[in-house]
């Protein structure tokens, strides 16, 4: 996947070059449109020269799927042939690994996502399955999670449109679907800000290889308060508000429920004592407690070796 430092110096650079074309406008239409054309030229001869090169290794007989698989993993090839037209593998493809990214964090809410079809104006079809077992979890971060990988994977996409998985035996009363479908029925690129003022986002997460198995961690991200535990290699996020207290979660231990399996954890709050389960998108396990009661998750996606927390920041004025 190539390596994470290289890879954030590489979007720095990306980020840097808006920046300058964005400055050039200063000089007017006719400086901008030149700074324009000038990046447009050499993006389509080193287009040009990496098809070259492609065309060359395919007639040697080098160009195999295992090489193919290569280059689609790591993330600055990818890129620049994704750029060029050249990936190896079509969109549907694309977006069908970018969802097999997210689908741990679905499944660990009792969900999934099924893709139907990529549309020739560039529409991905969705169905959303399961549910949050009655954890009414936030949209805007599981909208995040699902159209982040997406779009990383498949920027030509247009927008997503999901579709409400078929019931059975006719609606249930009061389910919800794990991703409301009004949450994902928009234009990917269109910054929106919720009525707080705030957008979510993808904010990288410190290392945290020392944080060993069973053991919680808080970290404030971008202004966040965020509890992280990890069971086994798995992390899991949520933010620092316990909902029966109120308080913080800061000290909150990880043990196992007695004659539960192994890999089974519940977080106990250090304020109230109240239990909550970990892979179940946080539900209070409390038997006086309202089956309401949950912790709110956040989503964290491990990629390149960087782990990202969705969280929600201000919206730049």
């Amino acid at each position: 996947m190539g390596d994470p430092e290289a890879s954030a110096r590489l979007r720095a650079t990306g980020e840097r070059i808006e920046t300058l074309l964005d400055a050039s406008g200063a000089g007017g239409v006719v400086a901008r449109e030149r700074a324009e054309e000038l990046v447009r030229l050499v993006t389509d001869l080193y287009g040009a020269g990496l098809e070259r090169i492609l065309d060359i290794v395919y007639d040697a007989g080098h160009l195999t799927d295992e090489v193919l698989a290569a280059l689609a993993a790591d993330d600055l090839a990818a890129s620049l042939l994704l750029v060029h037209g050249l990936h190896p593998y079509d969109v549907g493809t694309r977006v069908e690994q970018a969802l097999d990214e997210v689908r741990p964090y679905l499944g660990s809410h009792g969900g999934d996502v099924e893709l139907l079809e990529v549309g020739e104006d560039g529409t991905v079809r969705l169905r959303l399955l399961g549910s949050c077992d009655g954890c009414p979890s936030s949209s805007v971060t599981l909208k995040l999670a699902v159209e982040g990988a997406i779009e990383a994977a498949a920027p030509e996409i247009t927008g997503i449109v999901v579709e409400d998985a078929p019931r059975e035996a006719g609606p249930t009363e009061g389910a919800e679907t794990l991703i409301p479908v009004s949450s994902l029925r928009v234009r990917l690129g269109d910054p929106s800000a919720e009525p707080d003022g705030t957008t979510p986002s993808w904010e990288r997460l410190p290392d945290l290889d020392d944080l060993g198995p069973g053991a919680t961690r808080i970290l404030d991200v971008a202004g966040t308060s965020v509890l992280v535990c990890r069971i086994d290699s798995e992390l899991f996020g949520y933010l620092d508000r316990c909902p029966r207290c109120e308080s913080s979660m800061r000290g909150a231990a990880l043990s196992r429920r007695l004659g539960a399996a192994v890999g089974d954890a519940v977080v106990r709050c250090p304020g109230c004592r109240a239990h909550f389960d970990v892979r179940r998108a946080g539900a209070c396990l409390d038997d006086d407690a309202d089956p309401a009661l949950h912790l709110t998750p956040v989503p964290l996606l491990t990629q390149s070796g960087v782990t990202s927390v969705a969280v929600a920041v201000p919206v730049p004025t």
